[in-house]
């Protein structure tokens, strides 16, 4: 009996053992968050423990970075020595250019005539090829024979028998045309009304000579009043006001449309009052064979004749490259206004230089003022010595 007991209570306490250890086992997994069946989870990884700083070295690091650091010393070595300063901060000088320089395509449309020449004898192909050559440039046929004529007269007078001394002669000739005592100079009088006027058709640089010649005369200290009489493109009214905001002058102009002859007017008006020494008139530039252009040029110069003695110039406006069809503009110009001389635009642009020749020959209209190039110190007085020297020079090597 009592071994029965023994037995009984053994295996009590086996099952009870069994029982715990199950219930242990599924404790485990619940909180390895496995379901039954399923291997246990890895346990996640332990973070590991940061180290906060204590206050004293949280206020010696702030220390640390607030100390002051080393000064760096520049280099103070100069860059450019006083003298070489004061040579940068001068404003550049501009030269006058050479016509030489600017007039290459004319002298090429010669040199090649004259430089086969050189060396050979006279006779009837050299006079052939001297007159071609002219042409060529443009002189025009009427002055080609005027300047022919004169030099066979002085090769046969001085028995000229080399065609290079032909070439010399043609190039006296040529001075002798352009400087037969014509006046060039641009007339203003000091304490007196003066006004320019400038004639020409569309395109062919107009406004930009006026802008120019502003540009020039303020620079020698004169104050100068723009009038804009072109009232048919506004165009014309805006660039010469931003040619008078460049140089410092004042602009006169009146409505689109408007009468022109109010704004010349005006200007004359304003030019009194505030003691302008200079008027620039610009004015409209259709086509020059339209009769109610020209009574309108002939109109604007009667009002500023009401001033007596202030128009001082009546300046036609040529392109150079439009060569014989020039000469025509200033024919047509000539007997509407009483142009007193000739600007010569975008000379440096073409090989028909010897348009000049044909002006001067043929009208008696002198040339006073050539254009050779963009800027404003290209906008140049003309000098028939230079001109003639330039033409007929040799190209200079590189």
């Amino acid at each position: 009996m009592i071994v029965a007991i023994i037995i009984v209570a053994v295996v009590v306490v086996l099952a009870g053992g069994v029982l715990a250890l199950r219930f242990a086992h599924r404790s485990d997994r619940a909180a390895a968050g496995a379901t039954p069946g399923e291997p246990a989870r890895p346990a996640p990884p332990v973070a590991p423990t940061v180290t906060e700083p204590s206050i004293d070295e949280t206020i010696a690091d702030l220390e640390a970075r607030l100390a002051p650091q080393p000064d760096v010393v520049p280099d103070l070595t100069p860059v450019v020595t006083p003298e070489e300063l004061e040579q940068l901060l001068e404003e550049p000088v501009r030269e006058k250019p050479r016509l030489r320089d600017r007039l290459g395509r004319t002298r090429a449309a010669l040199a090649g005539a004259f430089g086969g020449l050189r060396g050979r004898a006279v006779d009837d192909d050299t006079w052939d090829d001297l007159e071609e050559a002219m042409l060529l440039a443009d002189v025009g046929l009427p002055t080609t024979q005027r300047i022919l004529e004169a030099v066979r007269a002085r090769a046969k007078d001085d028995k000229v028998a080399d065609a290079s001394g032909l070439v010399d002669l043609v190039q006296d000739e040529v001075i002798t045309i352009l400087d037969g005592g014509v006046d060039r100079e641009l007339h203003a009088v000091t304490g007196e009304p003066n006004v320019w006027m400038f004639v020409g058709v569309n395109g062919v640089g107009k406004t930009t000579t006026i802008g120019k010649l502003a540009s020039q005369q303020v620079g020698e200290g004169k104050r100068v009043v723009l009038a804009a009489a072109d009232t048919f493109r506004a165009a014309a009214a805006d660039q010469l006001g931003l040619w008078a905001e460049r140089t410092g002058g004042q602009l006169v102009r009146g409505q689109d449309g408007a009468d022109p002859g109010s704004v010349v007017f005006d200007a004359m008006a304003a030019a009194s009052s505030r003691g302008a020494d200079l008027v620039l008139v610009d004015t409209a530039g259709r086509l020059h064979t339209k009769s109610n252009l020209m009574e309108e040029l002939k109109k604007l110069r009667r009002i500023v004749d009401r001033t007596e003695g202030a128009c001082k110039e009546v300046l036609l406006v040529i392109d150079a490259s439009t060569g014989q069809n020039g000469l025509v503009q200033a024919k047509q110009f000539a007997d509407a206004v009483d142009v007193t001389g000739i600007v010569l635009t975008k000379l440096d642009g073409t090989s028909k230089g010897g348009i000049v020749l044909a002006i001067q020959s043929e009208l008696g209209l002198p040339v006073k003022v050539v254009g050779v190039g963009e800027g404003v110190e290209d906008l140049v007085d003309f000098d028939p010595q230079e001109f003639a020297a330039a033409i007929f020079a040799a190209d200079e090597p590189e």
